[in-house]
């Protein structure tokens, strides 16, 4: 072979690898940006501005209450299944549903993050938070909460007679601030309260044996006893809207790291429930008197369809939930005082 031919050889050869090399950085360009976008198998990266999710398969619901279900749009929701097959979309395959029989027991299981979801009245959230608490609030659904002030027929016939008297009420629940603000707006002095056991219905069963003259306890519990005759309401959280109370359902801070939009998630699940709930009402009443035990009519007049709030929070709402956080805080029931903007799922 002649030099010229060698030479023109090896040029093809050289052209050949220059073209190969440039080819093989174009692929490997090629991969590493596919890499950055997500596709190497494992969990795509999440869009602009789409908060990041590593959502537990299980999520755990806590509420206050003695029955197998919380009433309101999450209890249809979960006893009808439509929040399970909501949740489903999300990655959440079970949700385990605890009642607690007071708020403190509540409490301490989202403390200890045995619950993360948790649905009590507004004080016992509030008194979590103020002990530290990791929590926020994702909303309000019922934000008239009514109290009772019940004594038997032979006690006192007003709030003015109970001047001396003994009134037994569950230290730090909705239904203290109600009797301690009845209390001051009546300017009635002198008046003994006391807690009893560790729920109202010890209360209750120490005004039947006369050991204390009155007892401020919740609605259904008080309209249930009043079926029996023997007794007197001497008055009515209705009659003092600033003295109604809230119900909170708060998540941990811990789940909410894990699944940053669930608030937003949540409220839009609820509302699902809460328009099949209208749309079923008489059907929705017969579970309520199931689920607590209350006549029929009652269930009407005490757990009406319209009072269920639709959104997650509403100014009159808030104003409640800050009348109660500053009752706890005077009364000393509340380890500290906080901001409730920033406990507030935004």
């Amino acid at each position: 072979m002649s030099r010229g031919k060698r030479k023109n050889g090896t040029a093809k050869l050289g052209l050949a690898l220059a073209l190969l090399l440039i080819l093989l950085v174009l692929q490997a360009c090629g991969k590493s940006g596919e890499l950055t976008q997500g596709s190497s198998g494992g969990s795509a990266a999440p869009a602009t501005g789409e908060p990041k999710r590593d959502v537990p398969a299980v999520l755990n619901f806590g509420f206050v209450g003695s029955t197998k279900w919380p009433t309101g749009a999450e209890g249809w929701g979960f006893y009808k299944g439509i929040i399970q097959e909501e949740l489903k979309k999300y990655g959440i395959t079970e949700v385990k549903v605890t009642g607690f029989k007071i708020g403190p027991d509540l409490n301490e299981a989202v403390i200890s993050e045995r619950v993360d979801l948790g649905s009590s009245g507004d004080t016992p959230a509030i008194n979590a938070r103020a002990t530290g608490a990791k929590t926020k609030l994702i909303t309000q659904p019922d934000i008239e909460s009514v109290s009772v002030l019940i004594a038997k027929n032979d006690g006192p016939k007003s709030v003015a007679e109970l001047k001396g008297k003994t009134v037994a009420v569950v230290k730090g629940s909705l239904m203290h601030r109600y009797i301690v603000g009845l209390l001051k707006e009546q300017n009635v002095k002198d008046v003994k309260l006391i807690s009893i056991g560790s729920n109202t219905a010890d209360s209750l069963a120490a005004l039947s044996r006369g050991e204390v003259d009155a007892v401020a306890a919740t609605d259904y519990l008080v309209y249930n006893l009043m079926q029996k005759g023997g007794y007197t309401i001497l008055d009515d959280a209705r009659k003092h809207p600033d003295l109604l109370a809230t119900t909170a359902i708060v998540a941990t801070d811990k789940y909410l790291s894990k699944f940053p939009d669930f608030p937003k998630i949540w409220n839009e699940v609820r509302l699902k429930a809460l328009n099949d709930l209208k749309a079923h009402a008489e059907e929705y009443y017969k579970f309520v008197a199931e689920n607590t035990g209350t006549p029929l009519e009652g269930v009407r007049e005490l757990y009406p369809v319209d009072s269920i709030s639709a959104v997650n929070f509403t100014d009159a709402g808030l104003k409640r939930l800050e009348g109660s956080k500053k009752f706890l805080v005077e009364e000393k029931l509340a380890e500290k005082d906080f901001d409730l903007n920033q406990w507030i799922a935004k």
